[in-house]
């Protein structure tokens, strides 16, 4: 790793770096190091994405990847287990490790430990402060290497990393850390309940950099799906898992009237593309749909440009999966979009219904189509609705923000006296 000699790091441990569907954490990290805050990456993975937005390219900080599989690279696995073990709370980290496993005995958890012991070998001479970028396996790995090198660590929280881990393990990393933020009250409300200190944990909003999106001048849209030759258009972002239930939208998207002229766009990729292409032909409607692909921030502006409103069909996974508050919601709301969503997680925290939004039951293909057909037969309603979100949006949503309550956060004393 990069050592460095200028300022006190800050060393931000990420699950997968540069990835195009984070733009919230890139943006996060640009504003922390226009705050003046000195960073170092660390990815637990290489990047899959073959594209990178421009907000990367503007982010400082060099970043170092550890194994992704120990086995591949056993030399510097035990290069960094032989280094760990004269470090002052290696006896401590194992001891937390063993049981951990005894709860949790899969490779997994192994590969946190090992990645762990890797970074504390590898750690950088100014890194003073460890910060990772969701509570399950990042947070595992920051919550370990921080024991090894007694060192101070914080969280950022944010969707699936909470519902889908389990509590006792949550639990044990709220109350280790110096403080946890998380992006919606939902999630604020349950950390808090987890947490021995619950004023450790803190609410904070990601909001967007509104100069990357800047106001509207969309002219005013007059298709109402009554023209074959100008369909109202439906604008899609997001990944293609089940969690999105893109299922749930393109069933809504076929019980629309015949009569009824849209065309409907997805951005995106992801586990499930050719599944939805492949229902999207059973459903006879593929002929209405345009798959762009995954595509960079530019691309997806030029997108919103040119889309009548934005439809998300968000529910809650067998396994507790969900979103929080989707950033492309808020970017779509910030374009003067009528979003149609549904009533899941933080959704609610910005949308309200028929007042900047129309929200719906998750799960619900009739009530999504209802709620879907109003707003391409109203180009007034859209226009209402659109201006609402974007104004709340603005007035409530500006990234700058949450970045300047990280750098409070960051600034403040250590809770732990054992940190002192």
């Amino acid at each position: 790793m990069n050592s460095g000699t200028s300022a006190d790091k800050i060393v931000v441990i990420l699950k997968g770096y540069p990835r195009l569907s984070e733009t919230f954490i890139a943006q996060e990290l640009l504003g922390l190091e226009k705050a003046g805050k000195s960073l170092e990456f660390v990815s637990l993975r290489h990047p899959t994405d073959k594209k990178r937005h421009a907000v990367h390219d503007e982010i400082q900080a060099p970043v170092t990847y550890l194994p992704e599989y120990l086995h591949l690279s056993p030399w510097r696995v035990l290069k960094g287990a032989l280094s760990s073990l004269s470090k002052p709370g290696f006896k401590k980290a194992l001891k937390l490790f063993l049981s951990d496993f005894k709860k949790d005995t899969t490779r997994n958890r192994i590969r946190r430990f090992g990645q762990a012991l890797v970074l504390s070998a590898e750690w950088p001479a100014t890194g003073k402060w460890i910060y990772a970028h969701f509570i399950h396996t990042p947070a595992d790995v920051a919550f370990y290497t921080s024991t090894i090198l007694e060192l101070p660590w914080s969280i950022s929280a944010h969707a699936k990393d909470i519902w889908t881990s389990p509590a006792w393990n949550i639990a044990q990393k709220l109350d280790s850390a110096q403080w946890t933020a998380t992006c919606t009250q939902v999630g604020h409300e349950y950390l808090q309940s987890l947490a021995s200190d619950s004023s450790s944990v803190h609410l904070s909003y990601h909001g967007l950099d509104l100069d990357r999106f800047p106001l509207s001048n969309r002219q005013l849209s007059t298709r109402d799906g009554s023209s074959e030759d100008n369909p109202v258009i439906i604008l899609s972002v997001g990944r293609a898992v089940k969690k999105k239930g893109y299922d749930v939208l393109l069933r809504a998207l076929s019980l629309l009237p015949e009569n009824l002229h849209w065309r409907f766009v997805y951005v995106g990729a992801g586990t499930e593309l050719q599944t939805m292409k492949t229902m999207a032909a059973e459903l006879n409607i593929d002929g209405n749909i345009e798959w762009t692909g995954a595509i960079d921030q530019q691309e997806v502006l030029k997108n919103y440009a040119r889309a009548d409103m934005f439809a998300l069909a968000c529910r809650v996974t067998d396994d507790g999966d969900r979103d929080g508050l989707p950033n492309v919601l808020v970017e779509a709301a910030s374009q003067a979009l009528t979003c149609v969503s549904t009533r899941v997680s933080g959704i609610q925290e910005l949308f309200e219904d028929d007042i900047n939004g129309l929200l719906v039951d998750s799960e619900n293909a009739e009530q999504l189509a209802i709620a879907l057909q109003r707003a391409i037969e109203s180009p007034a309603l859209r226009l209402k609705l659109g201006e609402a979100a974007e104004t709340q949006v603005r007035a409530t949503l500006d990234y700058r923000s949450s970045v300047s309550q990280l750098v409070d956060l960051f600034d403040s004393p250590l809770r732990h006296a054992g940190h002192e």
